[in-house]
């Protein structure tokens, strides 16, 4: 395998800020939970997937970066001439210290761990002693994923003053374990369950954090800052047939800054996107959670894409995607979120 080279370093969304037409190099951050063969499906990258993964990116000659440099470059609009990745894992499980890190502490690739800190210790997480282990190598960056993995974004009728002690604490605790335990308190932060609002976004702001999410995507200079993509990579999406499209993407021309944070209030929600030249609804593709691909009405210069049922999921997404040139795609995905759907 090609070595790697280390850093050293509401419902209705109208996208009406589209950006010029100008392909660039950005940042394709990954997000695995287990890596194993015999835990849960749904969350899990088999060991011999997760291997082929790493050789695609070496072979695609893709750099593998440390993700709070990268993505606060990426911000600052300073990306270099070709995509980077970061490689990210949340919760802290066993199977990570087991099979995940030896593979790529053996090159020195750097990764992120983000930890639910009441966890830690619990079975089938990983104890203090081998995040600290894990900590002292100066590739590896562990970081807040809140104390107990809640849901964060504000419940239905709950008082805004028990959100904002609830949260508070959850992100706060968890930040001083960190700094308790590890002596480190890295600015980044995952949100459980890839749930947020607009008001949760404020306070991961307030404290200077980038914010990561679930839903998949490039980061790119007009990516937002507290709602960050990553590509999930369990069996189900990490397929190698699909991954260098993945991996070569392009964040979609348009302000995130726009984008609302997608709690719905009318089911199926529509999400309308304003296309500026060479942008062209011909060579559009968009898609629904469960639905396969959907279509979109278009009206002069935009698109409206809505799916064609009421979704009962909490948490979906709208996926749409765009040729940007050289073979890669443009990819834009908005997740909304239904509060009135159980949590998990």
């Amino acid at each position: 395998m090609i070595k790697f080279r280390k850093l050293i370093l509401r419902t209705t969304l109208s996208l009406m800020m589209a950006l010029p037409f100008t392909a660039q190099a950005d940042l394709v951050v990954l997000q695995y939970h287990h890596v194993d063969d015999s835990t849960p499906p749904a969350t899990s990258t088999s060991r011999s997937l997760f291997e082929a993964q790493l050789q695609m990116i070496a072979e695609l000659g893709l750099e593998v970066v440390s993700l709070e440099p990268a993505a606060r470059q990426t911000l600052a609009g300073d990306a270099p001439k070709t995509n980077q990745v970061a490689i990210t894992f949340d919760d802290a499980y066993e199977s990570v210290y087991n099979v995940a890190a030896p593979l790529l502490d053996e090159q020195q690739i750097p990764y992120t761990i983000f930890v639910n800190t009441n966890s830690v210790g619990g079975k089938g997480y990983m104890g203090w002693t081998e995040l600290k282990e894990l900590n002292r190598k100066e590739w590896v960056t562990i970081a807040n994923h809140s104390a107990d993995h809640a849901h964060l974004a504000r419940k239905p009728g709950e008082a805004e003053a028990d959100w904002n002690t609830r949260t508070n604490r959850s992100l706060d605790r968890a930040q001083s374990a960190l700094e308790t335990q590890l002596g480190t308190t890295p600015r980044l932060f995952a949100y459980p369950y890839g749930e947020y609002d607009e008001a949760l976004e404020q306070k991961i702001n307030s404290r200077d954090w980038l914010g990561f999410g679930q839903q998949s995507g490039a980061i790119g200079r007009h990516s937002h800052s507290t709602r960050l993509p990553r590509f999930p990579m369990a069996n189900a999406y990490g397929q190698l047939n699909s991954l260098k499209d993945k991996l070569l993407s392009k964040a979609f021309p348009v302000r995130a800054s726009s984008l609302p944070d997608g709690v719905i209030s009318t089911n199926p929600p529509s999400l309308t996107i304003k296309l500026n030249a060479p942008l062209s609804a011909s060579r559009l593709a968009c898609f629904a959670s469960g639905l396969g691909r959907i279509d979109f009405r278009v009206t002069g210069d935009t698109v409206t894409v809505q799916a064609p049922k009421a979704l009962n999921a909490r948490r979906f997404r709208y996926n749409c995607t765009h040729p940007a040139g050289d073979g890669s795609f443009y990819w834009l995905s908005q997740q909304w979120l239904n509060l009135d759907a159980p949590e998990d």
